[in-house]
């Protein structure tokens, strides 16, 4: 499959891209973008929070009521959970939420995800981008020119660059990641995926190790 390569403004450069049919053009795998995806969720979770069962609860140890007599259940404690102010049963505890996930299968999700941008002609591949400075309405200015100012972009750069992070940090719909840092979360939850032009032979460099 070939996709024209535009320029800043939008502009056709009359250079072409072929992208891979063994990355881009491959049958997607539900299950495994489900399983990439699940898995980078689960890893954004800080897994610290805790509630107080009834032995960490401060509080009198002494037997509240007598045991017969007074018409009502026989209550032992005050840190009781059935008591306001008591402990929790079975409440939560600090944990890791984080799962090994074959590399294969990541790799796999990858595809898939970047096969279904395909699929929904989600894909177009920009010159490469850079900035002599960051500034926010330079990189707006790019994201207007290629009419995805008000839509959920994910630009992909073949290797880092500083000023074109900080230029788009302030615009809450876009994301600007490195080549080795497409993850599948991110590729489907953008609108529009915006491969810069030498990140597409590293990427299919990476994912068809």
């Amino acid at each position: 499959m070939e996709l024209a390569v535009i320029n800043h403004k939008g502009e056709d450069t009359g250079r072409k891209v072929t992208l891979s049919e063994e990355i881009f053009g491959i049958e997607p795998n539900d299950h495994a973008i489900y399983l990439d995806v699940k898995q980078y969720l689960a890893n954004q979770r800080q897994g610290t929070h805790k509630s107080k069962e009834r032995n960490e609860i401060a509080g009198s140890t002494k037997k509240i009521k007598k045991q017969k007599g007074t018409g009502t259940a026989r209550a032992g404690s005050i840190k009781s959970p059935l008591f306001r102010g008591g402990g929790r049963v079975f409440g939560p505890k600090p944990r890791n939420y984080s799962f090994k996930l074959n590399k294969k299968v990541k790799q796999l999700a990858r595809k898939s995800a970047l096969a279904y941008k395909v699929k929904d002609e989600s894909i177009m591949v920009l010159e490469n981008l850079s900035f002599d400075s960051p500034k926010t309405k330079n990189y707006l200015n790019v994201l207007t020119g290629l009419s995805l100012a008000d839509k959920k972009t994910l630009v992909v750069l073949p290797e880092a660059n500083k000023n074109v992070y900080l230029s788009s940090r302030n615009l809450p719909k876009s994301q600007v990641v490195t080549v080795n840092d497409v993850n599948t979360y991110q590729v489907l939850h953008a609108d529009k995926l915006v491969l810069c032009e030498g990140s597409v032979s590293l990427l299919e460099t990476i994912l068809a190790k």
